[in-house]
């Protein structure tokens, strides 16, 4: 990543309780195999002790991260925290962790439109991270790493003149490594320092949105 910023470098648990009923059958033997009166009909459906069937358990692709043989595959798309749904200061903390969540998906993946409808195109820095994971998965070129994870993360909370709070974060990447489409290695970051950032977060019509994001520099 290069930029002024971090550029450098949703239940329901459904329980299927099975009752397994023995029935017993009375047969008796009359002329023509009808039963005495009295005599309980003869089960018709299952025998006893036959097996219940159970569904089949649908199989989950695995995660697979990018190497040097090819492309990330199945990567986890980030969820939305339920805290991130609220204009409190637990919301915008769980939004910040949830953006960066996302950058990283978008690292990963090459996907960034989940990222594109909670950030405003007028954040610059996020439009030159953007530009550089849509030029590194296209034309059958890839990354290897990237992944980002928020070791800490804080915010006073107090809402600016613009509509805007501010969220503290410190941001930890894992070092790129950038593969041509021929499998040729283009280029290998080193592994960058942690970074402050500085987001400017907004929360309108129900939801948080990432309006500019700053460096903090020491």
């Amino acid at each position: 990543m290069t930029s002024r910023t971090w550029l450098s470098g949703p239940w329901r648990a459904c329980a299927v309780a099975l009752l397994s009923i023995s029935l017993m059958s009375v047969t008796a033997c009359s002329g023509d195999g009808t039963p005495p009166p009295g005599s309980p009909p003869a089960a018709s459906q299952n025998p006893a002790g036959s097996p219940t069937p159970s569904a089949t358990p649908t199989p989950t692709a695995s995660y697979k991260p990018a190497d040097a043989t090819g492309k990330a595959q199945n990567v986890p798309v980030p969820e939305l925290p339920e805290a991130a749904k609220a204009e409190t200061k637990e919301g915008a903390m769980a939004f910040a962790s949830y953006w960066f969540s996302l950058l990283s998906y978008g690292y990963e993946s090459g996907e960034l439109k989940i990222l594109e409808t909670v950030t405003s195109s007028a954040c610059e820095p996020c439009e030159k991270a953007k530009s550089v994971i849509q030029a590194w998965h296209s034309e059958g070129r890839w990354l290897v790493g990237g992944k980002i994870s928020t070791p800490s993360i804080s915010t006073e909370f107090t809402k600016s003149a613009e509509a805007t709070y501010q969220v503290v974060v410190q941001a930890h990447q894992t070092p790129l490594t950038y593969v041509r489409a021929d499998g040729s290695i283009a280029r290998r970051d080193p592994q960058p320092d942690d970074t402050g950032n500085l987001l400017f977060v907004a929360f309108k019509n129900g939801a948080w949105s990432l309006v500019d994001v700053g460096r903090i520099v020491a």
